[in-house]
């Protein structure tokens, strides 16, 4: 399948990775003779001579072949929501297993993950080797039941996505792709064979803000995103509304009007607010008027799900009904249930069925013996540590690690004066393991929460600064983050970008 719309770019110079890179053979690529290659992954089209690599500074040229560099080659496995994904009308609530990786196809300047989007700023103590069938097995041991693919950008990770969610397949678990989609129709044909959501993140309208902002191109975004659609995939569009770059009511409507005319009316829209990041650090974070314009916009226009990213305490983050306005699902940060939903789907009030897709999946259980492993572990020596939300920083990445032979548990638990909203958990680990997850503020009254642990875990927690912002500077390294930026701009700052914030107006 030959794009509609393509692209050559040159190679990047050959690097030496600070990272532990691989040399697995990569798909999609034609020889070219005198042992050129071009790589047909993403529109860019990469023509590599030997011991160059493309753009993404991961699918490389070694002796005439192409090779990917980041097969295997992962953030940290994450245990987070499905809402984390901007994906509102499939299993909602429902726990996924998120995955990032090294690279990426585009530069973006604001981009929230450039610490491994960029192949040339990534530490080596940000990636983890994996296998797909580890991958798998985390899914199944923890009755996780979506894979997530995510963060950086899947696109260039295709050869371990394809192989990894083949696999899923077969185990009955369910795969969700969340990409900024710059990926040609060979690539997305490939995708359709194995993911069942897409979560395409579609940054404007105007193909000059892509050449400017990302390094891409609109085009083969949108064509792209509309081959999957029309493949009967899921598909939920998000548009990241950057401040005073992309977030004037008529942008946001130009989107609302591609949705209507390309998709369907039923399509759910995110328009998601940002923060300083990256290059991009001289603004504040998106006013929330703004969002609410863009909103009102598209409702008005006839989509029928609008939603807003990153903000709390708003309606717009519920999903209601159609024709009676009956809330049919609740949400508060990333923590989401049913309320209004009869067991077909229908809303309770009036009959009226919801455009979404349910899922079934394993809720953790409610009545755990915590007093017992509380005393147990007070009694014989603990970890235990404290968070508090504050600001805009409403959720948190807790990275545990057992550092004993033997199996142990983590007891994560809100702080609130109201013992309703604790919400407690355990969470088992095996002798020698490590695992990630999130906790998001899930009442208005939570002030934060705790965590205990036996001797022999090593906690480290990392403020998650929006939705699919995937954190490598924990709490304990960056205490030298200023006050007068704290909750604005994430560590580590670009070191070419001092973040200079302004205030900005509604």
């Amino acid at each position: 399948m030959k794009p509609a719309h393509s692209e050559s770019s040159s190679a990047k110079a050959v690097y030496t990775p600070t990272w532990d890179a691989s040399m697995h053979p990569a798909r999609l690529g034609e020889e070219l003779g005198g042992g050129v290659v071009q790589c047909h992954l993403s529109p860019r089209n990469c023509r590599m001579t030997p011991g160059k690599a493309g753009f993404c500074g991961v699918r490389m040229n070694v002796d005439g072949r192409l090779v990917t560099l980041n097969y295997g080659r992962a953030t940290h496995v994450t245990q987070e929501s499905i809402e984390t994904e901007a994906v509102f009308h499939f299993g909602p609530g429902a726990p996924i297993l998120s995955l990032g990786n090294v690279g990426c196809m585009m530069n973006c300047d604001y981009c929230h993950n450039w610490k491994t989007s960029q192949a040339r700023m990534v530490s080596r103590g940000d990636v983890h080797q994996y296998t797909p069938e580890q991958v798998v097995e985390i899914a199944l041991e923890r009755n996780i039941p979506v894979i997530s693919w995510t963060y950086n950008d899947p696109v260039v990770w295709h050869e371990f996505v394809l192989d990894t969610s083949r696999l899923a397949k077969k185990h009955g678990l369910i795969t969700l792709f969340k990409s900024a989609f710059y990926i040609s129709l060979e690539g997305a044909a490939e995708l359709c064979e194995v993911i069942d959501i897409f979560s395409v993140s579609v940054k404007s309208m105007d193909p000059e803000f892509y050449k400017r902002y990302t390094k891409g191109r609109l085009e083969p975004v949108l064509e792209a995103t509309k081959y999957v659609f029309d493949q009967g995939k899921h598909v939920e569009i998000s548009n990241l509304m950057v401040t005073d770059a992309n977030d004037r009511p008529d942008q946001a409507r130009e989107v609302a009007e591609w949705v209507l005319t390309n998709l369907s009316e039923n399509t759910p829209l995110h328009y998601v607010r940002f923060h300083p990041d990256y290059k991009y650090t001289h603004v504040d974070r998106t006013p929330i008027p703004r969002l609410e314009a863009a909103r009102a916009a598209a409702l008005e226009m006839g989509v029928k799900y609008v939603y807003l990213g990153n903000v709390y305490d708003n309606d717009a983050v519920h999903t209601y009904c159609t024709r009676c306005q009956s809330r049919l699902i609740e949400r508060y940060g990333l923590n989401a249930r049913p309320v209004g939903l009869d067991e077909a789907g229908r809303c309770r009030s009036c009959g009226e069925p919801l455009v979404y897709r349910p899922l079934d999946f394993v809720r953790p259980a409610a009545n755990l013996d915590l007093g017992a492993f509380e005393s147990s572990v007070l009694a014989n020596g603990h970890v235990r540590r404290e968070f508090l939300w504050h600001g805009d920083i409403r959720s948190l990445h807790v990275e545990v690690r057992n550092h004993r032979q033997a199996p142990g548990q983590l007891l994560a638990r809100r702080l609130n004066d109201n013992t309703e909203h604790r919400f407690p958990q355990l969470l088992d680990l095996r002798g020698e393991d490590s695992f990630r997850f999130i906790l998001s503020k899930s009442h208005p009254q939570e002030r934060g929460v705790e965590l205990l642990a036996p001797e022999g875990f090593e906690l480290r927690l990392f403020e998650v600064y929006d939705r699919a912002h995937y954190p490598t500077v924990d709490l304990d390294s960056s205490q030298s983050q200023a006050p007068e930026l704290n909750d604005a701009v994430p560590l580590p700052y670009f070191e070419k970008a001092k973040p200079s914030l302004r205030v900005i107006e509604p």
